[in-house]
C-alpha cells in the first residue's frame, strides 16, 4: 500500500462556504468573531490563557478512569489520562456525535487531525504535554443524521423504533441485521472479516451507542493515545451547574448569540446557529431529550408532564446535573469548561457556528480556543488513479463539474477545431468597423450597432457550446467513463468524505490505512489533501 499526497487550497475544491474560506484567508470582516488565528505564533498565547483558567483536572481524570474501566487501554492512552492531572497538560479537541460505525469519513479525519496537532504542539513546546481528545456528542437526538451509513453508494439505515438521545439508544435486532448486511458486502475483502469482528465486539446487543462508539473508536485510535470523552456523566455535568443555573434563571446566552448573529449577517454571512430563550434540554430516564421552556413562574419540560417551580428546579439541578443537556449554543462552552483545551478542530459548519459563540465565552470568562478547520482528504485507489491518468486528468482537475471535465477532455482530444475565438475577434472587428462607418452619418446608430454586436457575441458563444455538444457525441465512451468516475469519487455529487464510510477502506487496506491517513495529515497547513494510491 503506497500513497502520495498532494495539497491544494480549499478554495480550488469549490466545496467550502464563503465564511470558511474568508476565515482561512483572515478576512478583516471576521477577525472580531474569534480570538487567535490558527498559526504557530498563536499557540503560546492560547497556552497562557488556559493556564490562567482554573479547571478541576482531578475530576476530569476520575471521570475518564471510570469511563474506561471496562476497556483495554494502550500504554499511550493510560499515559495521557494520567497527564491530564498535570497543570502543564493541554488538550487538542474535536467533537462529533456517535454516528453508527463512525458515519462519514470526516469523522476519522478530524480525530487524526487532533492527534497530529497534539504531536506538532509538543514538538514546538516540549515542556508541555498535549493530549488529543474526541468529545462525543452522545446526547444528540437526530437519528436521521446519525443512524445510517453509505456503502457502495447505497444508504443503509438503522430502522429502530427507539427515540431520544442516540447515545443512550441500545443495539437492537435491527442494528444487528444492519451489521449482517454490511458484513455480506465487505466480508470478502482482504481485511473485511477482521474489521467486522471488531464491529461485532463493540456493537453487541443491549450495548448503548455511546459505549459502543467509545469502544470502537478506542479500538481504532487507542494506539495514538486518543482520549474519548463521553460528557453524559454526572461528575462532568457537575462542573457546569452554575452555568446551567444562570441559563435557566437569566437566559443570557440567547441575547448574546442573537447580537453576534446579527453582526455576522451585517457583515454578509448567514448565521448558522440560532439559540432559544433557554439553551438546555432535559434528559428523561427513557432517553428522550426534551426542550425546557419557562412559562410564568414555571419551567416546563415540553412533551412531558414535568414542570418545576424555581426551588424545585434548582434542587433538581443540584441533585441530577446529568439530566440537563446543553444545545449547540452551550455545548462548546461546557466542553471548554471541563477540558484544558487550546485548539478546537471542526468542519466548515462547526467553525461557522463557533464564530457566533465568542461573546458567550467572554461573558462567562472561559478562554475561547483556537479554531482549526479539520483536515480533508480525497482518497483515490490505484484502479481509480489508472482511469484518471488514462483520461488525462490531474487530481486537482477532478473538482471540475462533469460538464467541465467533459469539455476539457473533448478540447484536448478532438481532431477538429472547436474554438470560436478567431471568429469572435473577426465579429468584433466587423462591428467596430460598422460603428466607425455609421458615426459620420448618424451617431445614434452606434448604439444600435453595439446592441447587435452584443446579441451576435451571445449567439457565437451558444454556437461554440453546440460545437462541443456535437463533438461529445463522437466520444460517448469517454463521456460515460467521466460520468462514472465522477460519481464514484464524488458520490451523490458531494465530497467523498461527507458520504462514504471508513469500513470499506479498512476492509480493503486494513489498519495500515489509518496510519497512512495519519502520516499524511497536516497540522496547521490548512490544505485539502488528494491521497492517491500507486
Amino acid at each position: 500500500m503506497n500513497f502520495t499526497a498532494t495539497g491544494i487550497p480549499y478554495g480550488q475544491t469549490h466545496s467550502f462556504s464563503k465564511i470558511v474560506l474568508d476565515y482561512l484567508n483572515e478576512s478583516e470582516a471576521l477577525q472580531s468573531f474569534y480570538h487567535l488565528f490558527p498559526r504557530r505564533e498563536s499557540l503560546a498565547a492560547a497556552i497562557k490563557a488556559k493556564s490562567q483558567h482554573h479547571q478541576n483536572r482531578q475530576l476530569l481524570s476520575d471521570a475518564l478512569t471510570a469511563q474506561y474501566q471496562n476497556l483495554d487501554k494502550t500504554p499511550a492512552l493510560t499515559n495521557n489520562i494520567g497527564l491530564l492531572k498535570q497543570p502543564n497538560t493541554f488538550t487538542i479537541t474535536t467533537a462529533h456525535q456517535p454516528n453508527i460505525f463512525t458515519g462519514p469519513l470526516y469523522f476519522v479525519y478530524k480525530i487524526l487531525h487532533a492527534v497530529k496537532l497534539a504531536e506538532y504542539c509538543h514538538s514546538l513546546y516540549p515542556e508541555y504535554n498535549f493530549v488529543p481528545v474526541y468529545y462525543m456528542g452522545s446526547e444528540d437526538a437526530d437519528l436521521d443524521e446519525l443512524g445510517h451509513i453509505y456503502l457502495n453508494g447505497e444508504k443503509l439505515e438503522w430502522n429502530t423504533k427507539q427515540t431520544g438521545a442516540v447515545g443512550r439508544m441500545t443495539v437492537d435486532n435491527e442494528l444487528l441485521q444492519l451489521i449482517n448486511r454490511i458484513e455480506s458486502e465487505i466480508g470478502v475483502q482482504p481485511y473485511g472479516m477482521d474489521i467486522m469482528k471488531a464491529v461485532r465486539m463493540f456493537y453487541g446487543k443491549g450495548t448503548n451507542i455511546q459505549t459502543a462508539t467509545l469502544g470502537f473508536v478506542n479500538y481504532l485510535f487507542g494506539s495514538y493515545g486518543l482520549v474519548v470523552l463521553v460528557p453524559d456523566n454526572p461528575l462532568l455535568k457537575s462542573v457546569a451547574v452554575d452555568l446551567f443555573k444562570d441559563e435557566l434563571m437569566q437566559q443570557h446566552s440567547s441575547g448574546i448569540v442573537a447580537r453576534t448573529a446579527q453582526l455576522l449577517e451585517d457583515a454578509g454571512y448567514k448565521a448558522q446557529a440560532h439559540g432559544r430563550e433557554i439553551n438546555l434540554f432535559y434528559l428523561m430516564d427513557n432517553g428522550e431529550r426534551l426542550r425546557i421552556e419557562k412559562e410564568g413562574g414555571k419551567w416546563k419540560v415540553l412533551g412531558s408532564a414535568i414542570s418545576f417551580n424555581e426551588t424545585e428546579l434548582l434542587t433538581e439541578l443540584q441533585s441530577n446535573p446529568a439530566r440537563f443537556s446543553p444545545n449547540v449554543i452551550l455545548r462548546g462552552l461546557f466542553q471548554e469548561m471541563i477540558l484544558p483545551d487550546i485548539i478546537f478542530i471542526g468542519g466548515g459548519g462547526e467553525l461557522a457556528y463557533w464564530l457566533e459563540l465568542k461573546g458567550v465565552f467572554d461573558y462567562y470568562k472561559v478562554p475561547y480556543p483556537i479554531l482549526v478547520l479539520r483536515n480533508s482528504f480525497l482518497v483515490i485507489s490505484k484502479k481509480q488513479a489508472e482511469k484518471i491518468n488514462k483520461l488525462g486528468f490531474t487530481g486537482q482537475e477532478l473538482f471540475l463539474s462533469p460538464l467541465g471535465l467533459k469539455n476539457k477532455w473533448v478540447k484536448a482530444h478532438s481532431q477538429h477545431n472547436l474554438s470560436i475565438e478567431s471568429a469572435q475577434v473577426a465579429v468584433k472587428a466587423l462591428f467596430e468597423s460598422l460603428a466607425d462607418q455609421a458615426a459620420p452619418i448618424d451617431p445614434t446608430l452606434k448604439r444600435h450597432i453595439y446592441a447587435l454586436q452584443k446579441q451576435q457575441e451571445k449567439n457565437m458563444v451558444e454556437l461554440g457550446k453546440k460545437f462541443l455538444r456535437a463533438e461529445k457525441k463522437n466520444y460517448n465512451d469517454a463521456m460515460r467513463q467521466i460520468d462514472a468516475l465522477k460519481q464514484h469519487i464524488f458520490p451523490q455529487g458531494n465530497l467523498q468524505e461527507r458520504i462514504d464510510n471508513i469500513l470499506p477502506f479498512l476492509a480493503s487496506w486494513g489498519p495500515g490505512f489509518i496510519e497512512t491517513l495519519y502520516r499524511h495529515s497536516y497540522a496547521l497547513e490548512q490544505q485539502f489533501v488528494i491521497l492517491e494510491e500507486h
